[in-house]
């Protein structure tokens, strides 16, 4: 099968040029604990609980991705982001059977010594070290930078299994192709980058299965605040990320709130250098609308 290049004119056979796999990655931050409540720094080291809000919370993620069959799971060792996992599965209709794979990977960004304590503090640390919050690294804690190669280790690990179990054929592969044929992603800054002009660059109706037309493959992921926020940055800034028309900078990095989801469409070829990630695509991000309905029985 050929395609037209619409950059180039040129016709190319992808099929012969190289092998693609699209498939979807839902990232979820975990429910809510009482040190998310008492605005207190949880990290890697305190590992509470889910509070009956966050049940709450949990409960209402898995009903609204109910009908969504996840081929894999990948999930924070950490006991919030673990039980917020399970009960997920436990309310979908299509992967009760499905593996899920505990990575520490995903865990929250490590705090050092600000774990167990409020998050004031750790802005007192930053403000006294000249840096912002954001930025600053209390002893003993993970740098942004850390916590960034942490994901992209992830991530190769991802691209890999995904590849491995679910190979290059069927619908995801018609889906890159497509994908392929629209040229290369711009390379500017977030903010400068065009979009791809692609139908699944619209603005989408908040449904969950949003962005998931022309994909057969589909990666859940549950993890933490922090984390996600780098996660998020590392698709933008580092491997430029397109975006849906309409959505702000300031909405893709606002912090993610408990149960928030948000959606990526990944394109992966595979030629004479090996498996490459081409293609991000963000569907939406830092979504709650599962949210509406759950009241908060500890106010």
């Amino acid at each position: 099968m050929t395609f037209c290049n619409r950059n180039t004119g040129r016709i190319t056979d992808f099929f012969a040029d190289r092998a693609m796999l699209k498939f979807s990655l839902t990232i979820i931050r975990h429910g809510e604990t009482q040190y998310n409540r008492d605005k207190l720094l949880q990290g890697q080291g305190v590992d509470t609980p889910l509070s009956d809000t966050g049940l709450q919370q949990a409960e209402a993620v898995g009903q609204y991705l109910r009908e969504l069959r996840f081929n894999n799971v990948f999930v924070s060792n950490l006991q919030r982001a673990r039980h917020t996992a399970e009960i997920i599965l436990r309310h979908n209709a299509h992967s009760s059977g499905t593996e899920m794979v505990l990575d520490p990977l995903l865990r929250e960004r490590g705090f050092g010594i600000a774990e167990g304590r409020p998050k004031e503090d750790l802005k007192n640390m930053a403000n006294a070290a000249g840096q912002s919050c954001r930025d600053f690294t209390p002893p003993g804690g993970e740098t942004l930078e850390q916590v960034r190669m942490r994901f992209k280790k992830f991530l190769k690990v991802l691209n890999q299994r995904m590849v491995d179990e679910h190979g290059y054929s069927g619908q995801s592969y018609l889906a890159g192709a497509e994908e392929a044929a629209a040229g290369p992603v711009s390379r500017g800054g977030p903010k400068d980058r065009p979009h791809a002009g692609l139908p699944q660059d619209r603005p989408h109706a908040g449904l969950p299965q949003d962005g998931l037309q022309g994909v057969s493959v589909h990666a859940l992921v549950v993890s933490h605040g922090a984390y996600i926020r780098v996660a998020v940055r590392h698709f933008l800034e580092d491997l430029q990320c397109s975006l849906p028309q309409g959505m702000r900078m300031s909405q893709v990095f606002s912090p993610c709130p408990n149960t928030g989801i948000s959606r990526f469409i990944l394109t992966l070829s595979r030629d004479e250098a090996g498996l490459a990630l081409s293609t991000v695509r963000c569907v939406f991000t830092n979504r709650k609308d599962h949210l509406a309905k759950v009241q908060d029985t500890e106010k």
